[in-house]
């Protein structure tokens, strides 16, 4: 099973609020999961705010072969992580 890290939208209209997620990467954006990793709650004004990861859970899961979307990748770099592929 290839598995991706995606946003999963959770937030109302007008606020958006996401979940980094591992998923099956034949699953659409807001299907069932595999398991959480975080969220990212772009309307915060501080960065510090906006991402909460689960460091050792993204990093196990970038270990065993799962790949980042483009959006993800982003985050995960302004994060601190070395991500494959940049």
């Amino acid at each position: 099973m290839a598995v991706r890290i995606k946003l999963k939208k959770v937030g109302r209209r007008h606020q958006p609020s996401f979940r980094l997620t591992a998923v099956d990467r034949r699953r659409s954006r807001d299907s069932r999961i595999i398991e959480e990793l975080g969220s990212y709650q772009p309307d915060f004004p501080r960065e510090e705010q906006q991402v909460h990861l689960n460091r050792e859970r993204i990093e196990y899961w970038l270990s065993v072969g799962a790949q980042p979307t483009d959006t993800v990748r982003q985050i995960l770099k302004k994060s601190g992580f070395a991500v494959k592929g940049d």
